[in-house]
This record gives C-alpha cells, structure tokens and sequence, in this order.
C-alpha cells in the first residue's frame, strides 16, 4: 500500500511569503524520484525550481500556471510506495533511495523529516488511514463507510440546506485555496468532516459558509399570543457620491516589479536621504583600461572598475559600509563590502550581489560581475545571489543619460550612480579639449555620517577615475 503525502510550497529563504507557479514540471501519474523538481515558480527575487522530497507518483497538482501560491499552501500530492513517511523508502523507479534529501532550498528537507502538528479534534466515530493504491491502480482519497457503522451529520439550520459531512482520512485534505481554509480556522470548522461540492471532491469557500450557517443557533420562536416587537425603522443617512474608478489597463504589482516597489517605498519612508554629485574626466580610466585588455588576458569591464574604485573609496571611508538599526538605535559598520550592482532585465530591475569584493582583484570582479548579468538575464540567480548587499553601484549610463538621484537600497546606507561617458569640452592642464566626461551621483543615509564624510568619498572616487594611478597607492 501507498501513502499520500502533500508537499507543501517551502519557505524559500529571505522572508518571502509565497511565489507564482510559471510552469509546471510534472503531471498527475508522474513518477517524480525524491529531490526532482516538480514546478518552476517565481519569487519576488528570482525563478526557483522546486524539489519534492518525496518519491512516488504524483496525485493531484494545486493550482494553475500564473497562480500566487503562499507559502505553506499544498502544491502536489504523491503516493509514496512501501509506507515511508518520509519519501526516503524504495521508489518505484527500483532504484534504492539514499537516506536523506539533496535539496538547497530553505526551511525543509527529507533528512530529518519535521513532524508536523496539528489540531486533534474529537470525532464521533474513528477515523482511518489515507492509503491509496499502488502504481498503477485508482487511488482514492476518502474510502466509503462500512454498513454498520454511524454516518455523521451536521443539524441543519431552518431555511437552508444541509451540508453532508464525512468523516475523511487523515490525508491531505481537498481544499486549494487559503481562504478557504481561514475561514474555516475562524469559524472553527472541521474541513475533514465536510464532503467538498467542487471537482473530484474539492471543498469550496460555500461548503465551509454553510457549515458555518448549520451551526448557527437557531433563532426561538415567540409564543402565541406574544405581540413581535418592531424596530424602529433606521433614518435615511445621506451617502457620499463613489467617485468612478479611473479607466485603463491595471496591471497586478507583484513577482519582481512588486517586491522592487515596496523596497523603493521602503526606503523612501525610512531612510533621510541626501545626494551630491560632480563630473569627472575619465579619460584616463579609459585609457588604462585599453592597456590592461591589450596585454592579453580576460578583458576587464568599466563596471568593474569602478566596483573596484567603490571598495577602496569604502576602505577610506567605512561609515558608509553600514546599515542602521533604530530598534537599538545603533550604527552597524560592516566589516565586508557585499557589492550590489544594478542590472536590468526582461523580468525587471535585479540587483545581484558580488560577495567580499574587498577581497577580489580586477580580474575577479569582472568575472563575477560577468558571471552574475548573465545569470539576471536568464532568470536563474538564486534568491542568495540577490540578497545581503552593503552598497550598490548604479551604472545607469547604459541608458543614455548623464545624471540621476538614485534611491538607497534600503537597508544599506550609500548609492553611487554613474552616468554615461561621453565626448565633452574640457578644460585639460590649462586648455579647452574634448574628453570623455562622466557624471557621478552619491546618495547616502545622513543618519550615518555628514556631508563631510560623503563629499570625500565622492571627490576620492572622482579622482581614481580622473587618475587611476592614484589607486597603486592602496594596492
């Protein structure tokens, strides 16, 4: 015998509450092995496949492709062969099945399988194991009755119709919806004892309603003769005109775009901001980088120098490698610079983090500068990737535009924006040439430091651009 185990969707790790399925991977009948993806979803940080970490064939799939799922909503359900409870037992592909669950996704896993607690409620009659049968055979979800033994029924209220009830196994329970089961918690019904009156069985928000209206008390009839007091009739109150909804295309804010709003409302609200900017000649720095791609070797970007100008500039200035925590009212210095960069994609603006760049020569940081645009364009970085910056470099000149006040980040405390390099008039060791000029914007949290301290760092990056030399002196 096979027993059906519901796979929920996990928590994927930097507090985010649920995903939208873009694509399943599996069918109903599928043979799924433990740790197989089963469906593609879309977090606000990343696309992510999902692992089952259980083995057997697939059951019932839980909603459909462009769905929003929370997290801790069932996903599918699998008839796991031989008994195990945790997927870890003899699958039915025949290959044996190591003791543990491979999966990198957080908050679950088949190598220690986590009980899970639920609320036992009495029942009148005693309930039976969901079981279903094996591969190859019609599964069923909730066996009938014996003759012989007591049917349960719910009093129904006068005026409305009776809602069977069952006593269903201790399976997973056909509901798809949170609501759903809300509204069920609230009026403390037992969604196992109701028979669902949608598709193959599935409970319903107006199953629950009429449950919820069957156990109502019934109102007592007055006695005869007993005269029916009347209320008072309610004055006329007079109501304000519902002004029209605007007309146009609306546009769900949700997935990238919506996680992208919050963080930007967030900062807006939290974080008092203030900006300053300078131009800067980067003739030199052009230059420099010609040489070093001429000598042979990978090729170094702009982007990466000026990551690697921006952790040396926070070497001298460590007050805006921080975040700060107004619970404790505290400044935190951090001791790494986790460097976030903005790059735009298909799917939305994405801001992957190049971890220790303090610690990464020029080769380095290009690589993985390199490394982590592709993996933003393909949609495959993993929510980690996307997470734990300290300070973001901006190059919004890709764009075409000289300037921009950029928005921190929030919770880091600093944001330098670039602008595009183009041909301007310059004055150049006393004459009037035609440079490559750029654009620099520094936005900072002024919680952490004054204008002094950001106008430093501002002018010592203006002056590695406008002379790279001057980084050998940290080197």
């Amino acid at each position: 015998m096979a027993v059906v185990r519901e796979f929920t969707l996990p928590d994927l790790g930097e507090g985010l509450t649920g995903a939208e399925i873009v694509r399943w991977l599996v069918q109903v009948g599928d043979v799924v092995a433990v740790d197989q993806p089963v469906v593609e979803v879309e977090t606000a940080k990343a696309m992510v496949d999902v692992p089952c970490p259980y083995g057997g064939v697939v059951t019932a799939r839980y909603g459909e492709e462009g769905a929003e799922v929370p997290v801790g909503a069932p996903l599918i359900t699998v008839a796991v062969p031989g008994g195990s409870d945790d997927g870890s037992g003899p699958p039915v592909t025949g290959s044996a099945v190591d003791g543990g669950s491979g999966n990198v996704l957080v908050g679950y896993g088949t190598a220690a399988p986590t009980a899970r607690r639920r609320r036992v409620q009495p029942s009148p009659g005693p309930l039976r194991e969901t079981t279903a049968a094996a591969p190859g055979g019609p599964l069923r979800g909730a066996p009938a009755a014996a003759p012989g033994e007591p049917s349960h029924k719910t009093a129904a209220a006068p005026g409305g119709p009776v809602p069977e009830t069952v006593v269903c196994p201790t399976g997973p329970l056909p509901v798809i919806s949170p609501l759903v089961r809300r509204l069920a918690r609230e009026h403390d019904v037992d969604l196992r004892r109701l028979k669902g009156s949608g598709p193959e069985g599935l409970i319903l928000r107006a199953d629950v309603e009429r449950a919820v209206a069957a156990t109502a008390p019934a109102s007592v009839a007055p006695a005869p003769g007993t005269p029916t007091p009347v209320a008072p009739a309610p004055a006329p109150t007079a109501t304000a005109p519902t002004a029209p909804a605007p007309e146009g295309e609306r546009v769900p804010l949700r997935g990238v775009r919506g996680a992208v709003a919050d963080k930007l409302a967030r900062s807006r609200r939290e974080i008092p901001d203030a900006s300053c900017w300078v131009d800067a000649d980067a003739t030199e720095l052009l230059a420099a980088r010609t040489a070093m791609n001429a000598a042979g070797g990978p090729k170094v970007s702009v982007l990466a120098l000026l990551a690697r100008i921006c952790t040396a500039a926070l070497a001298r200035f460590p007050e805006l490698n921080a975040t700060v925590d107004m619970g404790s009212r505290e400044i935190i210095r951090l001791p790494g610079v986790h460097l976030g960069f903005a790059a735009q994609t298909d799917r939305g603006l994405v801001v992957p983090v190049v971890r220790d760049a303090q610690k990464r020569t020029l080769e380095g940081l290009s690589e993985e500068i390199a490394r982590l645009t592709e993996a933003a364009r393909t949609g495959t970085l993993a929510p980690a990737q996307l997470t734990g910056g300290t300070f973001t470099l901006n190059n919004y000149g890709v764009f075409g535009v000289d300037g921009s006040t950029p928005i921190i980040n929030h919770p880091e405390a600093a944001m330098l924006g670039v602008g595009r390099i183009s041909p301007k008039p310059w004055v150049h060791q006393g004459e009037l040439a035609v440079r490559q000029v750029v654009q620099l914007s520094f936005t900072f949290d002024h919680r952490v430091c004054d204008g002094g301290t950001a106008g430093g760092f501002l002018r010592y990056v203006a002056d590695c651009v406008e002379q790279p030399m001057v980084l050998l002196r940290r080197l």
